[in-house]
């Protein structure tokens, strides 16, 4: 986390390597923000963008001693999402539905291309949060609501009816939150998979199943949930590769700000990200990325992922780059400035 007045501090990999005189490619290659003693980032253990304490930084890099940063939680200390996502004691990907409450987009922040909240506004949430005090009756779940369930807080209530019970159906939510039967099923499944990813995180010899069966999710109502957590841990395996990738397009002029790249799960079985390139000299309005074939230009920015499940062919703006699933961030930019052949 950020510590509590020490956000001018903070430095991307790229302001270290400009500090080096070095470019991203190569300050990624060298890692030496690896080497023993150099301090720790201060960005979440698994974020994608690694941020770092140029207070701290500075002082390596003279020799001089580390000094620890304060270690007294503070209102004000910046949290990203995962540990924003803790301290609710939800998964992170539940915490983009959250993250829409006005409480907290009032506070958002952005620093290093990151999003932070700060922790006092994090609780603000958490204290004032619609059902808490309902949660209190019928066994820990929220008291039936009818239609009043506003449609980007359903899975906040459904995470309490998950919490109270791992095997509720999709119906008991309908009935519970007055929402339609495919809502509240779509709720449940990103929900239970969301966790099963966590759990087989936490415990890397389970399979999705086994981690389901551990979490109490019942075979039959787990299936869907199953299958897209593979696809999320698949997500979150690749996530480092393609955010060192929007590095490198950030570090060669084409994108304003080196921020993560968009991951979706289309279908719940495959796994694509999109990097909208908003640089003057961008050679593309957009780059995707298909776990199927790699990295193609899109012709779109605001829709550069087409629907359905067909690749879409080169020509009108759609070119593939590189060979591979994964090539080095370098290659995808020379890939980029090759003219068609």
């Amino acid at each position: 986390m950020i510590r509590a007045g020490r956000h001018d501090l903070v430095r991307t990999l790229a302001d270290l390597a400009a500090q080096q005189g070095l470019g991203i490619d190569r300050y990624s290659r060298l890692k030496p923000y690896e080497a023993e003693g150099f301090p720790a980032p201060v960005s979440s253990e698994g974020a994608r963008t690694k941020l770092y304490d140029g207070e701290q930084v500075d002082a390596y890099l003279l020799g001089r001693p580390v000094l620890p940063l304060p270690e007294v939680e503070d209102d004000e200390d910046l949290l990203d999402r995962r540990e924003s996502a803790a301290e609710l004691g939800i998964s992170p990907e539940t915490w983009k539905k959250y993250k829409s409450d006005p409480i907290l987009t009032a506070a958002r922040t952005e620093v290093g291309g990151v999003e932070h909240w700060p922790r006092g506004a994090v609780r603000r949430y958490r204290d004032s949060r619609p059902g808490r005090s309902a949660a209190a009756t019928a066994g820990g779940r929220p008291k039936r609501t009818g239609d009043q369930v506003p449609r980007d807080q359903v899975p906040a209530f459904t995470a309490e009816l998950l919490d109270a019970d791992p095997a509720v159906s999709a119906a008991t939510v309908t009935a519970e939150l007055g929402v339609h039967r495919d809502t509240a099923q779509d709720a449940l499944t990103r929900l239970r998979a969301d966790r099963i990813a966590d759990h087989v995180e936490a415990h890397p010899g389970l399979t999705p199943a086994e981690a389901a069966a551990q979490l109490g999710y019942p075979a039959g109502q787990a299936r869907r949930a199953t299958g897209r957590a593979e696809v999320l841990l698949r997500a979150r395996h690749i996530g480092p590769y393609l955010a060192g990738v929007a590095a490198a397009l950030h570090s060669a002029g084409w994108t304003t700000k080196e921020a993560a790249p968009d991951i979706q799960l289309p279908g719940d079985d495959r796994v694509v990200a999109a990097l909208i390139l908003d640089g003057d000299q961008a050679p593309a309005p957009a780059l995707v990325w298909d776990e199927r074939y790699g990295w193609r230009t899109a012709p779109s920015r605001r829709h550069p992922i087409t629907k359905g499940a067909a690749l879409p062919s080169e020509g009108e703006g759609v070119r593939y780059l590189a060979e591979g699933i994964a090539p080095p961030p370098g290659v995808v930019v020379a890939a980029l400035t090759t003219p068609d052949r």
